[in-house]
């Protein structure tokens, strides 16, 4: 007999993953074998699975309804060996976590090693991106993110809250200056992000208690945060970065803060989950994990 429960676990890693090769590294085996696994799968239910060649691949339909019903059925069967598990005190399964690149790298990767070390029963999949995360349709337990999400149907919990800096580098200050308002800024090369084709040029700033906006016209704009990044720092133009972004640059002199007497729009890192009753007790832990380990990082509390 097979083993259903594992197979559709084995199709979600596989459907995540986007090809074989990718499923095989994944699950630390070859992709022989889970090309194999694949095709005993669509044997035993009658119908292809996947339309797969050495160039494409995509579920089919019937794979498509597989997907949907085998990461519910997954979750379900995660939550029930959670609550089980939690009654011993021993947190164990898997987590699968969201992050934007940038953030994943500086802030998240170590705090994970350090939660996986504490807590060894738990495997965490960490995945970073920065073409937009959604916790429900990219099938995460935590989606992390700067802002809150403007889907209603999940949670959000707050992990820390920063302010906004505008920055340049000494380079771009000896070439260019810098500016003495906000308003200042529409004579100067701006770098921007971009997110879903939205490029973010809509400056916020607070004079005295009154919310103001800027316009700024990017000279450069990325959906890249690490290329506006290291395009501040290399010289090419002035940017609004997270104070966790760049405190390092800041304190090394790589990024000089303009403007510095307007205070400017905060950001608040946030964690989204799918809104659930019963939430598993490695997701409590993490989440308490991660808050705990960035206060501690960036504010010493």
């Amino acid at each position: 007999m097979p083993d259903e429960i594992s197979d559709l676990r084995f199709f979600c890693i596989l459907a995540a993953a986007g090809s074989i090769a990718g499923c095989a590294r994944a699950m630390g085996l070859s992709p022989a074998a889970m090309s194999r696994r694949l095709s005993t799968m669509e044997a035993r239910l009658g119908t292809r699975l996947v339309t797969r060649t050495s160039r494409h691949f995509a579920l089919t339909s019937e794979g498509q309804r597989l997907h949907e019903h085998a990461v519910r059925i997954m979750q379900e069967v995660d939550e029930a060996e959670a609550e089980l598990t939690a009654r011993a005190g021993i947190p164990r399964g898997l987590l699968r976590v969201g992050v934007p690149s940038e953030i994943g790298r500086k802030m998240l990767a170590g705090v994970v090693a350090a939660f996986v070390e504490q807590y060894p029963e738990v495997t965490v999949q960490l995945t970073l991106s920065d073409a937009g995360l959604d916790v429900i349709d990219d099938g995460f337990d935590i989606a992390i993110r700067p802002g809150m999400p403007p889907d209603q149907e999940v949670m959000t919990t707050s992990l820390i809250n920063s302010r906004r800096v505008v920055c340049a580098s000494p380079e771009y200050r000896e070439r260019k200056g810098l500016p003495a308002t906000p308003h200042d800024l529409l004579k100067h090369d701006c770098i921007c992000l971009i997110r879903r084709q939205r490029i973010f040029n809509e400056w916020v700033y607070f004079d005295g208690k009154a919310r103001k906006e800027v316009h700024v016209s990017p000279r450069l704009a990325t959906s890249s945060s690490e290329v506006v990044h290291d395009w501040a720092v290399s010289g090419r133009g002035i940017a609004l970065k997270v104070l966790w972004d760049i405190a390092d640059d800041l304190k090394c002199g790589r990024l000089i803060e303009c403007l510095s007497g307007y205070k400017w729009e905060d950001v608040t890192l946030c964690a989204v989950y799918p809104s659930r009753t019963h939430l598993p007790s490695r997701t409590r832990l993490f989440l308490d994990f991660v808050r705990k380990e960035l206060r501690q990082a960036y504010f010493g509390t």
